[in-house]
């Protein structure tokens, strides 16, 4: 039996107090499959929240990425794995589960550039917030500009309060440019700061093995290294630039055996 003009203004007003559009679009045609189909009552209104919780997770993932600040939106799905055929898929494949971000652990990207580092931990990162997972994507220099910031003002404890609400930090092109001392303590500050609380991805040109140039002093790097790596899946990506791929530009300069991760 078609339901009432009075149950159909009850179901709009109820789904309006619940602020639960989807509810009013959906329970009249899925009355009418319910009806067709013999369904049961709870199968239909598991049927009707379905389509409500399914609209909520995709609007609250889509807030997430906006709100992470990814340079451009690419997914894990549309990396070229055969530009990588070193790359196992199975461990991004693992990755993309999240389970690191339950384990705070971290993600460090290592390779030449235009090897697709950045493609990976901005696709890492859109998966984590499909997941739940509020994160935060900039560059190495931009998050030191951050942490200055906050120092000058005094309110770097409070920033780094702050930070540890987001599940996942992505850190892009560490070692692009050098860091003055003041500037690699406050990044060390960060790191230490997430350690075994909180996950971070960062991405690099260089091996662990340069990173005390970058960083001004050996002991900063190394300590810093120990922090990110000790819970960690340290990935190292080979090759040429996928971006010189259609050009006449065999390899930059940066392409060397060196830049591997020991």
């Amino acid at each position: 039996m078609p339901a009432t003009k009075e149950t159909i203004g009850q179901i709009e007003y109820y789904s309006r107090a619940m602020k639960a559009p989807r509810i009013r679009e959906a329970a009249p045609r899925l009355a009418d499959q319910a009806r067709e189909g013999g369904w049961t009552h709870e199968e239909y209104l598991a049927a009707v929240l379905l389509r409500e919780v399914a609209a909520r997770e995709a609007s609250g993932a889509e807030i997430r990425a906006r709100a992470a600040g990814f340079p451009a939106r690419k997914s894990l799905e549309d990396f070229n794995f055969d530009h990588q055929p070193g790359l196992k898929r199975d461990i991004i494949a693992h990755l993309a589960t999240g389970v690191f971000l339950t384990e705070a652990s971290n993600i460090v990207l290592l390779g030449p550039p235009g090897t697709g580092k950045t493609h990976l931990a901005t696709g890492l990162g859109l998966r984590a917030t499909q997941l739940g997972h509020r994160g935060l994507f900039a560059t190495a220099i931009d998050w030191v500009a951050r942490l200055q910031g906050a120092h000058q003002n005094g309110r770097l404890p409070q920033e780094l309060v702050r930070l540890h609400r987001y599940g996942l930090i992505i850190v892009d092109e560490v070692g692009y440019i050098p860091f003055e001392q003041d500037a690699a303590n406050l990044f060390f500050q960060l790191v230490s700061s997430r350690y075994e609380h909180a996950s971070l991805i960062l991405t690099s040109n260089l091996p662990f093995a340069r990173w005390g140039d970058v960083f001004g002093e050996q002991v900063v790097a190394s300590a810093m290294i120990d922090r990110i790596v000790h819970h960690a899946e340290v990935i190292t990506l080979k090759g040429s630039s996928y971006r010189l791929k259609h050009t006449q530009v065999d390899s930059l300069p940066s392409t060397r055996p060196e830049n591997t991760a020991e």
